[in-house]
């Protein structure tokens, strides 16, 4: 294949970190990005260069071209961190092994990014996509799905048969409540729309609370005495979420992947550390990978597939949006909530 000179690409207008902290919520992309022409990236030592067939939009991407995220920007590159494609060069044994398969992705080289025609991404770093994953699931196979199995994998090694989940009408809370259902574990799911009850609850929640009801608080005491759960997987860390922990029992785990809202909660009862032994902490998907045993990610990446491909899991797309439209098409996409955004060249 005949590899062009320059791509388009969906460009970052700023550089570093803003310091500022607005949440993911985009109106206008005006502001950090442009749509234009780069320089086809090429690969380095133990890296590939994979033509894009699809882009995945995540919160963290959001967050990452205002600023926010916890990983600078670098002002003239392409954005976007996770995608699928075919590899077509690269540098090493493991490069030509790749070559030609059709790769998932996260991330890349510095100055590289998904949201583009073509990306350089380390090698170690594919996962090759067997032929009957679809490219809408394969797009987003790494940051959602593994989230997905690891932090589940938090809830059954600690012993609790149910647990907490907030903004469930993720795509993140949706293949949780699948494996929830399939594991015999009761899922407490607090959405925000009573629209997206029915839906969470066939796909498995045990449980589903709308925290904008009067009832909300007393339905939820009700559940932390009769369920017991003891973990609370949680992307928003807003007073909410904060007096949800409170409600909790005795050893709970508040386990924060993501702040979706900006609010910064209190705690109003610090004795629940010392006498409850309760315990707050963070989960970063990278952070797993670099933990994580060679065996430990092919058996977690295998597993993944294995739902796609069985149709135990499926990725909800609401809206595939071509590259040169994304400026004008991509903030409506995002404000529709109910499934996942993707992009393509």
């Amino acid at each position: 294949m005949t590899v062009p000179e320059t791509m388009n690409a969906l460009i970052l207008k700023g550089h570093g970190l803003s310091g500022s902290r607005s949440g993911a919520a985009i109106d206008t992309l005006e502001p950090y990005l442009d749509y234009g022409k780069l320089p086809v990236p090429r690969p380095g030592p133990g890296e590939v260069l994979v033509k894009v067939r699809m882009a995945s939009v995540n919160p963290s991407d959001l967050y990452f071209i205002k600023g926010e995220y916890g990983q600078p920007r670098v002002k003239g590159a392409a954005a976007g961190f996770e995608g699928v494609g075919q590899v077509i060069a690269g540098n090493g044994l493991y490069a030509a092994y790749l070559k030609g398969k059709r790769v998932a992705f996260v991330g890349g080289a510095a100055g590289s990014g998904a949201w583009a025609e073509y990306i350089v991404v380390s090698a170690a770093t594919c996962v090759v996509i067997r032929p009957a994953m679809r490219d809408e699931d394969a797009a987003g196979h790494v940051v959602n799905p593994v989230t997905a199995w690891t932090m589940f994998d938090i809830v059954e090694k600690s012993g609790s048969k149910s647990f907490i989940f907030t903004a469930a009408n993720s795509q993140l809370g949706k293949l949780i409540a699948g494996l929830a259902r399939d594991k015999n574990c009761a899922m407490i799911a607090i959405i925000r729309n009573e629209s997206q009850a029915a839906h969470l609850e066939e796909l498995g929640a045990k449980h589903v609370l709308v925290q904008s009801e009067p009832e909300f608080g007393a339905k939820l005491a009700a559940l932390c005495k009769t369920e017991k759960p003891r973990i609370l997987l949680d992307a928003v860390a807003n007073q909410v979420t904060a007096d949800i922990f409170t409600a909790m029992p005795a050893r709970a785990r508040w386990i924060i992947y993501g702040k979706l809202d900006t609010e910064e909660p209190s705690i109003r009862e610090p004795g629940q550390f010392i006498f409850m032994d309760k315990k707050i902490e963070g989960y970063w998907l990278a952070q797993w990978f670099k933990r994580a045993s060679i065996i430990e990610k092919l058996k977690t990446l295998r597993a993944v597939q294995n739902r796609f491909i069985s149709g135990k899991w499926r990725t909800e797309v609401v809206a595939t949006i071509p590259l040169s439209e994304a400026l004008v098409k991509l903030p409506a996409a995002l404000r529709t909530g109910d499934g996942k955004v993707m992009l393509t060249p």
